[in-house]
């Protein structure tokens, strides 16, 4: 089963990418992952993504693409996938359409002001990368990390006017490609502000229906 989750940050799609990937035994695939294994593992694909990041560019559709078709050839890919974060464009999802089958694609649906509210709230372990939420996933002793007590940061593009400018650029990149799979029906979506418990039981019969088709 071929699956691509599409929305905001803040959404919710990788942790529910990540309990559905491990309910089918499949793996979870972000962009983000993909260039930092290459750049790892020194590939040639991944020395020019590294060269591009380190000069503050953004890694080209070309490229991009290269790298997510390279990534859906491993083996643990051949029964599925879920990829996150790509496709971005319209040019990158008429790629994909040419060396894989997607058979759903699910779009996280979420008002602004709670991606605010949600990303707002999260604040981080600088020295671990421990994540928390002051409503969510509060510290035991607000504004400490639970671990080693020292203080929380809110990340500077957690703060309220980064998050709408976020959005902003995800609008304006990522409305074209929803427009693109509603435009062929392979297009659902799912309440992404209710719980989470909601949210992956909603997956889960979306992912029912596919299996039946």
């Amino acid at each position: 089963m071929n699956l691509i989750f599409v929305g905001p940050p803040g959404a919710g799609k990788g942790t529910i990418a990540a309990k559905i990937a491990a309910e089918l035994s499949i793996p979870h695939i972000s962009t983000g992952d993909i260039f930092r294994q290459n750049i790892r593992e020194q590939t040639e694909l991944g020395k020019k993504v590294k060269q591009i990041l380190d000069s503050g560019e953004l890694v080209p559709d070309e490229l991009t693409i290269d790298l997510v078709s390279d990534r859906l050839s491993h083996s643990d890919a051949q029964a599925g996938w879920i990829l996150d974060g790509f496709p971005r464009t319209e040019t990158q999802a008429e790629a994909l359409d040419e060396f894989a089958r997607v058979d759903e694609v699910v779009f996280f649906r979420i008002d602004d002001e709670e991606v605010v509210k949600r990303l707002g709230g999260r604040r981080v372990h600088p020295a671990s990368g421990r994540t928390y939420h002051i409503e969510f996933d509060p510290p035991k002793e607000p504004g400490f990390d639970d671990e080693t007590g020292e203080p929380l940061i809110r990340r500077e593009d957690d703060e309220p006017d980064a998050i709408r400018h976020r959005l902003e650029v995800y609008r304006k990149e990522t409305a074209p490609v929803v427009d693109y799979y509603q435009r062929d029906g392979r297009l659902v979506e799912v309440d992404a502000a209710q719980p989470i418990e909601g949210v992956f039981e909603d997956l889960r019969a979306i992912v029912e229906e596919v299996q039946n088709r």
